[in-house]
């Protein structure tokens, strides 16, 4: 009889899970090298700077955003946990202890007092026969949830990465310009050095003076301004990582990155399996179509089994001796005859809510898309006005030597100099900038194949208290 209950209990009106059709084209418009993405590379093989790896180890361990993202995963887990049992017959003991008094009112006597004690315990199970599938789409409803923001606990560990990523990056930057700053500030003192000496004993200008002092206000001034913004990554560091930052002098790079930066980026379909985002959007799909056929299972009767045993007695030392023995069983069905179309509504929400997941998780996909395109277009501009500045650095350094070999022979004013150093200053900040954008993108497009951390490998047959929580690698 009980095999007979599970293999009925075991129909559901939820509908078959169908992907949508992948709402965006099949290839990436840029093109990109052969093979597989480099999303399929963790984290540590992806980033291999010990100090840059240092610093994610950290926020992984420390970072408040990964800690609501872990605590939200353990709330959805214990949702689902609370679904499952009510596939189970529920067990209570129940004990209970009355004492009062009672006054017989008996002919000819008048009333008569009498001590009324009762004392009882009984054992109570009730179950309800999943049948239709109520029960069972209602916990699957929640394990879709659950693996949901699992993956959403997941992208938030990918951001983390890139964020972290990024403020070492910037950091690396302001570095190398504030490097760049020192240097120039160094050469300017001494030309204006040069300069005073000249107008001193009459052989210069004092425009040519104070020219020279203009020259070496705006390196100061632009260090200054970059060790603000310095100062202000640092502490933006510090949030992310969840404690203070020292990070050792080194050089703007990305030390070894895979494939000599030719990065593979794989087809677009991998990001259905990859973004955390993308797949966390699915299960909740998922999760609507269970919870559509929960309330189409709302409309059949509701079978359920109640039954309990027990003693009664007058004293509580002959409980389970000479007290009195009861037992009752009670099965009961109950069919929704008339609700004010409460269930037809209920379906209608269920219904309106599968139809806002599809487009969510179509909406999903097509801005994932855009995120590695976008990164893919980035880098590859990037690289061609890289290419340029390079060029047109070399050109302003020349441009310098020979206005510097002119002003000393007094073939030109100072003014020309001047003009030279600037330009030259201003395009070696230039560079900097488009050398960490350019790795900058790097890291964006790797974040946005929804690289760091494999996709889960949660085992979804399995019940909740079987499974391990897991951490973020």
């Amino acid at each position: 009889m009980t095999a007979l209950l599970l293999g009925v209990s075991a129909c559901s009106f939820a509908p078959e899970h169908v992907r949508p059709p992948q709402p965006v084209p099949q290839a990436y418009a840029t093109a990109t090298p052969p093979g597989d993405s480099i999303a399929d590379l963790g984290w540590r093989d992806f980033f291999r700077e010990a100090e840059l790896q240092r610093l994610i180890d950290l926020a992984l361990a420390n970072n408040r955003d990964i800690r609501v993202a872990t605590t939200r995963l353990a709330e959805a887990r214990a949702a689902w946990r609370i679904e499952g049992a009510s596939l189970y017959p529920q067990l209570d003991a129940v004990g209970s202890g009355t004492r009062g008094k009672t006054l017989f009112n008996l002919p000819g006597t008048g009333a008569i007092p009498a001590d009324v004690k009762q004392v009882s315990a009984q054992l109570s199970a009730s179950w309800e026969i999943d049948f239709w599938g109520r029960l069972r789409n209602l916990q699957d409803a929640a394990r879709w949830q659950y693996l949901a923001t699992e993956e959403a606990r997941r992208a938030v560990g990918t951001d983390l990465v890139a964020q972290v990523a990024n403020g070492y990056l910037l950091e690396r930057h302001y570095e190398e310009r504030a490097a760049l700053a020192r240097q120039s500030i160094k050469t300017r003192v001494e030309a204006l050095r040069i300069l005073r000496r000249r107008y001193e004993v009459g052989s210069g200008s004092k425009l040519e003076m104070t020219q020279a002092q203009t020259l070496l206000a705006q390196a100061q001034t632009t260090l200054q301004s970059l060790e603000q913004d310095r100062a202000v990554n640092r502490n933006a560091l510090a949030l992310l990582v969840g404690a203070p930052v020292d990070i050792a002098p080194g050089h703007l790079s990305l030390t070894d990155v895979p494939q000599n930066l030719l990065l593979p980026v794989g087809l677009p379909s991998d990001l259905l399996t990859r973004r955390p985002d993308v797949i966390a959007s699915e299960h909740q799909l998922r999760a609507a179509s269970a919870n559509i056929g929960a309330a189409r299972a709302a409309f059949f009767p509701n079978i359920r089994l109640t039954g309990a045993y027990g003693a009664m007695s007058t004293e509580l030392d002959g409980l389970f001796s000479d007290g009195i023995e009861a037992w009752t069983f009670t099965p009961s069905i109950s069919l929704p005859l008339f609700n004010a179309g409460r269930l037809k509504g209920n379906l209608g929400v269920m219904r309106a809510r599968h139809e806002r997941a599809v487009a969510e998780y179509e909406r999903t996909v097509q801005s994932a898309f855009r995120d590695v395109s976008d990164a893919l277009v980035r880098r590859q501009q990037l690289q061609l006005q890289i290419r340029t500045t390079g060029e047109l650095l070399e050109a302003l350094r020349e441009r310098a030597r020979l206005a510097e070999l002119r002003f000393d022979y007094g073939r030109s004013a100072y003014l020309e100099v001047l003009d030279a150093q600037r330009d030259l200053f201003d395009a070696e900040q230039a560079m900097v900038q488009l050398r960490r954008a350019e790795l900058a993108s790097i890291v964006a497009l790797y974040a946005s194949l929804g690289g760091g951390f494999a996709p889960s490998q949660t085992d979804f047959n399995k019940a909740p208290q079987e499974m391990d929580k897991g951490q973020i690698p």
